[in-house]
């Protein structure tokens, strides 16, 4: 059972890469794109791809930290002791991007707009990085439990080349699934503009990719070995299969598939991780069983897991094949006068 839910958690922790991922990928693309008027069109594109699903994203956070606190109290509880400061300054970085978004369209005043522009770009870079740093930390096994905190559990090589990954991974995200949307939004000029992007980020990710693995032969040794072997090499080999793939898709005309291909690249990546340090959560201190809460607890929450995935599941895929075809398009001021509801002529 303890098994079970690791493989849950990390499934989990795929699915936040590359959801969240490719939301913070955006607030990347939205710092880059020059001034006010420069970055205009660009920042337009973001704001209509972001808007339907930001929130949605978060909800796989949320199931992460329930698996973790509920079936891993000990992984928990080292992992926030001993990093408590990088996570805090995630997760300012995450309310303060949230905030950011949600109030700068509403301004109307340009010198608030960019205001709240410059926090929710700036938070969007800093928030993954101190996520990657975080599980830099974990990986090189720089935390155990009674670990307590300091700068070297997340400011070592490991962690700062995982935060530069992980930042690279989410604007490689974005720029392809924003390449899309300017075809489905009928902006062909901005189409070129992020399949640009795309190609040069995948470049970064390959690098930063390569780079890691040098890294975490020394600094790392033990997620190295998992790496070059095994089922872990296997979705390595996968990670790059996709990375090809999605460099070819997103040379041809249409290029549909790339955001499968792509979201394929960080999936594959983060499970690599996942199963190359196996049977740890910590390298080599504290394994899957040892950091297991008690049976009963378990078996309840693989119980509630499967209802979420029953219930909340199927609408969170709705949710996202709307998105992504196009259904979930803003309402204009004449769909809301067809509608009746916008008009103010009948005494308003």
């Amino acid at each position: 059972m303890a098994d079970l839910i690791g493989v849950v958690l990390l499934l989990a922790v795929a699915a936040y890469a590359c959801a969240g991922g490719t939301d913070y990928g955006a607030g990347f693309w939205d710092l880059a794109a020059g001034g006010a008027e420069r970055g205009k069109r660009p920042r337009w594109l973001i704001d209509h791809a972001m808007a339907p699903v930001w929130e949605v994203n978060n909800v796989w956070l949320i199931f992460i930290f329930v698996i973790m606190w509920t079936g891993f109290p000990t992984l928990f509880q080292t992992v926030f002791s001993a990093m408590w400061l990088p996570l805090a300054l995630a997760a300012i970085g995450m309310v303060l991007r949230g905030a950011g978004f949600a109030l700068r369209k509403p301004a109307r005043r340009l010198a608030r707009r960019r205001i709240y522009g410059a926090v929710f770009a700036i938070a969007s870079l800093l928030t993954p990085f101190f996520l990657g740093a975080a599980v830099g930390g974990i990986a090189s096994g720089r935390v155990s439990p009674g670990t307590e905190a300091s700068a070297d559990a997340w400011s070592n090589p490991t962690s700062i080349l995982f935060g530069l990954l992980t930042i690279a991974s989410t604007a490689f995200l974005a720029a392809v699934f924003l390449t899309r949307d300017a075809a489905r939004f009928g902006a062909p000029d901005l189409v070129g503009y992020f399949r640009l992007r795309a190609l040069g980020s995948l470049a970064v990710v390959a690098l930063l990719g390569v780079a890691a693995f040098a890294v975490t032969r020394d600094d790392a040794p033990y997620v190295w070995n998992g790496l070059t072997g095994g089922l872990g090499l296997a979705f390595v080999i996968l990670a790059a299969v996709c990375a090809v793939a999605t460099g070819w898709l997103l040379l041809r005309a249409s290029g549909v598939w790339s955001r499968v291909t792509a979201v394929g690249v960080v999936a594959a990546g983060v499970i690599a991780w996942g199963v190359a340090q196996r049977p740890y959560l910590i390298p080599t201190s504290l394994t899957v069983a040892d950091g297991a809460g008690a049976p009963t607890t378990l078996r309840w929450l693989a119980v509630v897991t499967l209802v979420a995935v029953v219930l909340v599941g199927p609408a969170v895929v709705l949710l996202y094949w709307l998105d992504t075809h196009g259904e979930l398009e803003p309402l204009t001021d004449a769909d809301l006068q067809r509608s009746g509801t916008g008009s103010t002529a009948d005494g308003d």
